[in-house]
């Protein structure tokens, strides 16, 4: 999902996506196919905050409207916010022309027929559908149709450490194992600090590191045709892992149980947490005052060995991809925009403002892509990060298992127990909640 975010939290109804049809989308105001003058545009808050959202969009939507004459209006919606707002806008119509979704939405919105599909003619007038990276346009839709949206950010997981922290400790380099963080989050947790930060009323974010961890079990939340599994033992193995970072292990704060926006962003760049599990957190450290070289960024833990594909991956494919709603009044304005914001040039202003990944290859392949925190990530997404289901029923698996974990998160930070049983039960009531097939 912000802060740099793939996905969104933000409770979602599972009426209002059932209703969703293609009714939905675009702006009425200004403009037309024949002459558009002026566009809406819904950005996700990928900085530290709204304002810096603001600044970075603002000279680049000024020189968008010098080159075509096409004014765009900017709203940065939230991240909590930011589904419930589209899937109405899919029923209203009541919605902008062009806008950023998580790309573990895609398939789900989608399902909605709502989006402008990005088909051979349309790929065609952003440059072609060869310009972008195979891993992220695998996060743009289910496979075997055109996609619902355009890569515009990507990114990964990796794990940020305070340098100065871990030296006091005496921990010379960071841990490669879960085995081995929780022994290091453990000599870390101590004076008032703990060893790791996480945002524990955060379903999406939830949702990504379980996910991560059912991959390392050998699991999924659903089976090769689609159906939610949520109880199968690697699924409850994967969130009981996570949970008890915090129940058992003692190397989360119990007040993290409560933090939903980048709180532990905020921590971290503070001292008050030696490491953080985050997504291309670079610009948002350095926006909260904290210096590159006071940390280092390693590979996300495995179970053992080093990260590789099957059982050892360690991310999910993170980013944002950016949509056009199917019946906006400016359709070739928006389709200049979405060209606009995916040219190269572009690519390499908004990436290297929010610290991520151009998922457009000459963009990518740009020196100023070359740190050694973006040759983590670069390499994380190209050997070891595998996509969430690309299923329609993904939107409401984030809200159902992530809001789950939340409840468990709150019972470790209350002191209740946290069993395999406990677990199960909180996984077969999400499943409950999906759709009935």
């Amino acid at each position: 999902m912000r802060r740099i975010r793939a996905a969104a939290a933000g409770a979602v109804t599972i009426t209002l996506l059932t209703a969703a049809t293609a009714c939905g989308g675009g702006s009425s105001s200004g403009g037309s196919n024949a002459s558009p003058k002026t566009l809406t545009y819904w950005a996700s808050n990928q900085g530290a905050s709204i304002e810096v959202d603001k600044k970075v969009l603002a000279p680049e939507l000024a020189k968008f409207e010098k080159e075509t004459g096409i004014k765009v209006k900017l709203e940065v919606v939230p991240w909590s916010d930011l589904l419930n707002r589209i899937l109405t806008a899919t029923t209203s119509g009541q919605g902008p022309d062009v806008l950023n979704i998580g790309n573990t939405w895609s398939a789900s919105l989608q399902a909605t027929g709502a989006l402008l599909p990005w088909d051979a003619k349309n790929f065609g007038k952003i440059g072609g559908r060869d310009r972008f990276v195979d891993s992220a346009l695998g996060s743009t839709g289910v496979e075997g149709k055109d996609p619902a949206a355009v890569p515009l950010y990507s990114m990964a997981y990796a794990l940020y450490y305070n340098k100065k922290m871990f030296a006091d400790a005496g921990i010379a380099n960071p841990p490669a194992t879960w085995d081995e963080l929780v022994a290091d989050g453990k000599k870390l947790s101590k004076g008032g600090k703990w060893g790791l930060g996480a945002e524990g009323s955060n379903a999406s974010e939830n949702i990504h590191h379980v996910f991560v961890f059912a991959k390392q079990h050998g699991a999924d939340f659903f089976t090769a045709d689609g159906k939610a599994d949520f109880t199968n033992d690697g699924a409850v193995a994967a969130v009981k892992q996570y949970v008890d970072l915090m129940a058992k292990d003692k190397v989360i704060a119990p007040g993290n149980a409560e933090y939903a926006q980048n709180q532990s962003v905020s921590d971290f760049a503070k001292g008050k947490n030696a490491m953080l599990l985050w997504q291309s957190a670079s610009a948002n450290l350095k926006s909260q005052g904290m210096a590159e070289d006071a940390y280092g960024i390693a590979p996300v833990p495995v179970q053992s060995g080093t990260p590789g594909t099957g059982t050892n991956v360690n991310s999910m494919v993170a980013g944002i991809n950016l949509a056009v709603f199917k019946n906006t009044k400016n359709l070739d304005g928006a389709t200049k925009f979405v060209k606009f914001m995916t040219s190269d040039a572009e690519q390499k202003i908004l990436n290297t403002a929010y610290s991520s990944i151009p998922p457009v290859k000459a963009a990518q392949t740009d020196t100023a892509f070359n740190s050694p925190s973006n040759s983590v990530l670069k390499d994380t997404l190209a050997k070891s990060a595998v996509a969430l289901p690309q299923v329609a029923d993904e939107s409401q698996f984030e809200t159902a298992v992530g809001t789950a974990v939340k409840g468990l998160f709150a019972d470790a930070a209350a002191g209740r127990a946290v069993t395999t049983a406990s677990v199960k039960a909180a996984l077969e009531k999400a499943q409950q909640q999906m759709p009935k097939k």
